[in-house]
Order: C-alpha cells, then structure tokens, then sequence
C-alpha cells in the first residue's frame, strides 16, 4: 500500500496542510476541535508522521540520549522512568545506551550517540572527559551530568548536596554515640562517592576520629566483603556508612545472615539514596535520602533550557537531601 500523506490527511479533515503538521509537532498551536478533527482522520486513514523526514527538515530530532552505567543499581530505573516520563510530556523520547566508566566505552556511545544527532545527552553515573566535552559542544549538542558532577565549569550537572550529606550522617551517628565508625565508599573514580566521603570524615576528624575506610566500588559482592572484613578486624566498627544502598542492601544481608549480627546492636548501618526497597520491612534502612523527583526536574530543566538557547551558561546544581531514620540504627542519645 502507498504511505498515506499529510495533504491526504488534510483533504480528509477539512484543514490545511499545515495544520496537520502543527497537530503532530511538538509544542506547536492547534486547536482542539482542530486537532480532534485531524487525529480523527488521521486515524482511519492509517497515516503516521515522518519524524526522520521531519528532523531533517527542522534539525531537530526530538530525540534526548541517555547514558547509564549501570541498572543494578535500584536509583537509576526509577530516575531513568521519570526522565522517560517528563521529556515524553515536552514531546521528547530518551535513547538509551549502557557504558561502563571505562575512558574508551564512553568515548563509543558518545559518537554513536553524535551519529543518531540527538537534541542532548543525559549521563547517569557515567564520568565525562574533557576530550568528550569538547566534542559534543563543537557538535553543538548540550549534555548535563545527572547525579555525578565535573570539576569546572563547562557542564551542567545535577546532585544531591553529597558533602553536606555526608556530614548529616557523621553528625548522626556521632549523636547516636557511636565511637568506633567504618565507612564502605561508593567507588572512588565517583564525585559522589568522593564527595560523601570528604564530608563524613570532615565531621569525624573534628572529634578525634579516624573511620576505617573500604572503597566498595558500588558493587554488592565488594561491599559484603568489606563488611565481612571491617568486622573481623581486630576493633570491629560499631557503626557503618554505606556509599549507597544498592550496596547497603548487600551489607545487611552479609551481616544478618552470614555473619551472625545484629542490626543495630551490634553494629547500626546507614545508606544513601533512599531507594523504595529501604523502607521494606526486610532492610527497614537508615540512609540519606537523594530527591529523585526534584534531580529529574532540574536536569530535564537545565537540559531543554540549553537546547531551546545553546547561549545559557551551565549550571551546576545541587540539591539538599534529608536523612531518613529507619530501624537499622539506634535513635540518638538524650
């Protein structure tokens, strides 16, 4: 059968040509007895637009790609399902790639990602060289950093207040009288993991005391072997910081069910993200708790802003985080 046309949908709707390519733009002003009529006809003629035709028109794809390294990680689907969500209502679809933090596995998405001429690129937990930034401004296409940051000013980025984060948990558990602290670290390579680091030992180091330290590279099977090896050790902690809860989760069940402790009796633990799985009766987790919601908005936020005026300087955002308190720490000391 022949494609059905726009002008063919616009004989059969009563409207002009160009009214049947406002309906189906994007942004673009049509009435509703306008775009009823037209969708109508549209439908029971079988026509659907050419958005390839349309993007080499306007050069503009509508297209926003989306970089993760990881979705084991239970943060990142509920963020990857908003983002889909929010650019979906601004008439945007998300192409998603998976890289690891290699330097050469980001560099391959980033040009396959330039080749499919997308409007912006999102990064979720995936580091930007200075290389790859200069290329995708000299291709003209803005990128913002979601929940990692960039030393500089040349990128838009969106966190959480990690440093201030990290410093609300040392708080917290020094409250709670903890003396003897471990912290298992996101991976070290991470301006998040750094940056909740600096600020948890910033706390601690004021009041005399040196935590045990284990990066975990937010992975489970290296954080359940710090926990197995921090408590072994010859002054076991009596209160452990976990980079995230994806590695919190792995902590607890090494404790509880391998190890034979209690928690928090024996040793109390907190996390960072608050992902839904935290508030389960099974993990019942303490942990700082990363406003998802509100990232999503500023990145999409500050990502359209730059495609609609490439002018706009980038933003580097942060925003703060409460600490939730859960059944896996004690409550402070009166």
């Amino acid at each position: 059968m022949d494609k059905i046309t726009s002008l063919q949908v616009a004989e059969r709707a009563g409207v002009s040509q160009s009214a049947v390519s406002r309906v189906f733009t994007p942004g673009a002003s049509a009435s509703a007895k306008t775009v009823e009529k037209v969708r109508k006809a549209a439908a029971e003629l079988g026509y659907r637009p050419n958005m390839m035709a349309r993007a080499m028109i306007t050069g503009k794809s509508r297209i926003i790609g989306l970089v993760v390294a990881y979705l084991d990680n239970q943060f990142y689907p509920l963020a990857l399902q908003l983002m889909s969500n929010a650019l979906q209502k601004r008439g945007y679809h998300i192409l998603v790639f998976t890289a690891s933090n290699s330097q050469g596995a980001a560099e391959e998405v980033m040009q396959e990602l330039l080749d499919h001429q997308v409007d912006g690129i999102i990064t979720a937990s995936v580091g930007m060289t200075n290389d790859l930034t200069r290329r995708c401004a000299a291709a003209g296409i803005p990128v913002v950093m979601f929940n990692r940051g960039q030393e500089g000013e040349a990128i838009s980025s969106v966190t959480s207040a990690n440093v201030k984060g990290g410093r609300a948990v040392a708080e917290f558990l020094l409250s709670c009288g903890h003396k003897t602290i471990g912290h298992i670290s996101g991976w070290a390579g991470s301006s998040t993991g750094r940056d909740r680091q600096a600020g948890f030992c910033e706390v601690l180091a004021r009041h005399g005391i040196t935590p045990q330290i284990i990066d975990g590279m937010y992975d489970r099977e290296t954080a359940a072997a710090a926990a197995q090896t921090m408590m072994d050790s010859a002054t076991p902690p009596d209160a452990i910081f976990v980079g995230n809860d994806h590695m919190a989760f792995a902590v607890l069940d090494t404790l509880r069910y391998e190890m034979g402790l209690r928690v928090p009796q024996d040793v109390a633990i907190v996390g960072y993200d608050d992902v839904p799985l935290a508030a389960w009766l099974a993990y019942n987790l303490t942990t700082m708790r990363q406003p998802v919601n509100r990232m999503v908005e500023a990145t999409i936020e500050a990502l359209i802003s730059r495609i609609d005026d490439p002018t706009l300087p980038a933003q580097l955002i942060e925003i703060d985080s409460p600490l939730i308190a859960r059944g896996t720490t004690k409550g402070p000391k009166t």
